[in-house]
């Protein structure tokens, strides 16, 4: 079963903008689905439409097969949404913020309470139960959104940009926790600008541009279009520019006198790159992945979007 099928979904604003051109896009239950694109792009329309926020022009939307024009409540109950914009009562304490929304959905205050304490805890915010929401940091205000957001156990999760500003180390802990929620069952729909964070947790993906879908396909097979592939390795002792060997088909850059970066072409095999470099006495200590090789894709298809309209 999809989560989420949209099919030649428009929406024209009063301007005349069109910020969705027949749009088709399925997400499978289950899936950890990334939505990419610039500011502008269509992104936060489209789940506007989905979480019956905004209104569509044309088209079809259908949430767990509960189509959003005929069976709204249906369709609502089974998505959680963590808007951009903060929006909940500054005044009102977290553990209160958390029981109300449950109260929307009919929940009783006991299980309420109980699943307060459970996603607090979950969320490293539990000792801020009592703390007024504005008092909070920009990171524990995001990630009360999402706690917020699940307290009805929704099928679907929809995250427009969750993780802005939250620092580096609660980023991490916040993408465990995603992770974990996805892998007991829970759908994940995300959007960011860390394209990072979407080559990490997610399964498949989008890429959204002038209301028009450029690509949709898996996140492995969407990289296998790099004609590179980019690595970083940490050494195992210092080198030096002059160090560097000149080989065939490789790159080689120094960001530190221990940390090498490595471009080589795909003909070629990651242990022959290894060989290449212990011949010339250059041992790496640990490897991993160069994190902009989503955003290289990205900006192509954008690039070559722009070139063709």
């Amino acid at each position: 079963m999809n989560a989420l099928t949209i099919e030649k979904l428009q929406k024209i604003y009063s301007n005349g903008v069109e910020a969705l051109c027949a749009v088709d896009l399925r997400v499978e239950e289950g899936d950890f689905f990334a939505l990419l694109g610039q500011n502008g792009a269509g992104k936060s329309t489209l789940i506007g439409v989905v979480s019956s926020l905004v209104n569509k022009t044309s088209g079809k939307v259908k949430v767990f097969n509960h189509d959003i024009d005929n069976n709204a409540i249906a369709a609502k109950s089974c998505m959680g949404l963590v808007p951009q914009e903060l929006n909940f009562y500054p005044f009102e304490t977290v553990l209160n913020i958390l029981v109300y929304q449950a109260g929307y959905y009919g929940l009783p205050r006991k299980i309420a309470l109980d699943r307060a304490e459970k996603y607090l805890h979950l969320l490293g915010l539990w000792h801020k139960r009592n703390e007024i929401s504005r008092n909070l940091s920009g990171g524990m205000k995001r990630r009360m959104m999402i706690a917020r957001a699940l307290m009805h156990q929704p099928r679907m999760l929809i995250l427009d940009e969750p993780t802005a500003g939250i620092d580096i180390e609660l980023r991490r802990a916040t993408y465990d926790f995603l992770l974990e929620l996805n892998r007991n069952g829970t759908t994940i729909l995300l959007t960011t600008h860390y394209l990072e964070e979407a080559e990490l947790l997610c399964r498949n993906v989008a890429i959204i541009d002038k209301g028009v879908i450029l690509e949709h396909t898996s996140m492995k097979s969407l990289l296998k279009q790099l004609p590179h592939e980019h690595v970083v390795l940490d050494l195992q002792s210092a080198a030096t520019v002059e160090n560097l060997p000149q080989l065939e088909h490789v790159k080689l850059e120094l960001i530190d006198s221990l940390t090498l970066d490595v471009t080589f072409d795909k003909k070629m095999t990651l242990n022959s790159v290894f060989d290449a470099l212990s011949q010339h006495g250059i041992n790496a200590r640990s490897m991993r992945n160069k994190t902009n090789r989503l955003e290289e894709l990205f900006l192509t298809r954008i690039s070559q979007h722009a070139q063709a309209r």
